[in-house]
């Protein structure tokens, strides 16, 4: 119990900072004539939740606090571009590139092409979300590393501490759901199915704390979802058995099931449907968490106008339900990763499924 204080502290900084960050990050009202300027719920939520070229911090007064990231650009008609994005701060356009302010490369470095026609770069840039993936995976390298060091170095002692809290964690995945979904072949995947949880943890509880260098969208992100299915699919089918395929492509079932190829047909489709979900459940599980908590903070900003009493009532509610569903979050944050490994699990055991016998091929 003795680290009890710091898992508190970290609990009560995940769960209070958003709102603070949120209040100061809220644009000013500014006066358009003698009305007000409203606040834009959904462009503000989208733009909190999007990727960008710079790390935002807060907003002092005129004075924006962020890190600006480098791009690296390659444009068709001029070559390669390297620069740091604080160049649009001064000028919107710089060497022929500009943020999209609006259409379907919003918020997105564009050009113009011959025709004028706005066309995208081929983009490698460091971006939020390319930064903070390359920060969460020098971190998970950082903590296995570390755990692995200390077992090589006295495999037989009881660990406690970090060491045997990451224990509890790698054994609870690895004899609670690797080993019952895939069998006897589950060293075989242990490792990736292990990095894969842990990566997706550590970017679900990053993506809860809005301060350097946590505070990312990652694993709300479609793309890094769609790459971690991808990576399940290519293990499920490239490592599935004969009877695996065979299931999918002839399955034992009568013949008007087979000819014409209902069946077949409905069994390949699934071999998509199935990492399809993975990427989806996790993509719109965190993106929703977080739009949530957004949502609920901007209540206090929209009920100002309805006088002190009814702001303030709400603002009570509103921060309420923020550290209410903050702490649903954490939550969400183990039970989101530990899914994804299961079903990813569940799907490599049965494409290492074992040829089936009749009871007469059996022998005795």
């Amino acid at each position: 119990m003795k680290h009890l204080h710091k898992i508190l502290f970290f609990v009560l900084l995940t769960v209070f900072i958003p709102v603070v960050n949120v209040y100061a990050n809220q644009p000013e009202q500014k006066k358009e004539g003698p009305k007000e300027k409203k606040l834009d719920i959904r462009a503000f939520i989208l733009e909190h939740i999007s990727d960008s070229y710079v790390w935002h911090f807060t907003k002092v007064g005129e004075h924006e606090i962020s890190i600006p990231l480098p791009v690296i650009l390659y444009s068709k008609s001029s070559g390669w571009h390297v620069f740091i994005s604080s160049v649009f701060h001064k000028s919107p356009t710089y060497e022929g590139f500009t943020i999209a302010e609006e259409g379907k490369y919003k918020g997105k470095i564009v050009e113009k092409d011959a025709s004028g026609k706005e066309v995208r770069p081929f983009d490698i840039s460091i971006t939020k979300n390319v930064l903070s993936l390359l920060f969460s995976s020098t971190l998970l390298i950082i903590i296995i590393m570390g755990v692995a060091r200390s077992y090589k170095k006295d495999p037989l002692q009881s660990k406690t501490g970090f060491v045997g809290f990451m224990e509890l964690f790698i054994m609870n995945i690895n004899d609670d759901v690797i080993k019952p979904c895939i069998g006897k072949e589950y060293k075989k995947y242990a490792p990736y199915l292990l990095t894969l949880f842990f990566f997706v943890f550590i970017n679900n509880i990053l993506g809860l704390i809005p301060i350097f260098p946590g505070g990312a969208n990652l694993t709300g992100n479609i793309a890094i979802t769609f790459v971690l299915a991808l990576i399940t699919f290519l293990i499920v089918n490239i490592g599935g058995s004969k009877e695996y395929w065979k299931d999918i492509l002839w399955p034992d079932v009568p013949i008007w099931l087979k000819i014409p190829p209902i069946l077949p047909v409905i069994e390949f489709v699934g071999i998509f449907t199935k990492p399809f979900a993975l990427m989806i459940r996790l993509f719109a599980n965190i993106l929703a968490g977080h739009s949530i908590v957004l949502g609920l903070t901007c209540v206090i900003f929209l009920t100002v106008s309805m006088g002190t009493a009814m702001n303030a009532s709400m603002t009570v509610v509103s921060i309420f339900f923020t550290v209410f569903i903050q702490f649903v979050e954490l939550l969400v944050a183990y039970i989101q990763a530990y899914i994804f490994v299961m079903l990813s699990a569940a799907f490599i055991g049965l494409a290492r499924v074992e040829p089936h016998y009749t009871n007469k091929e059996v022998k005795i």
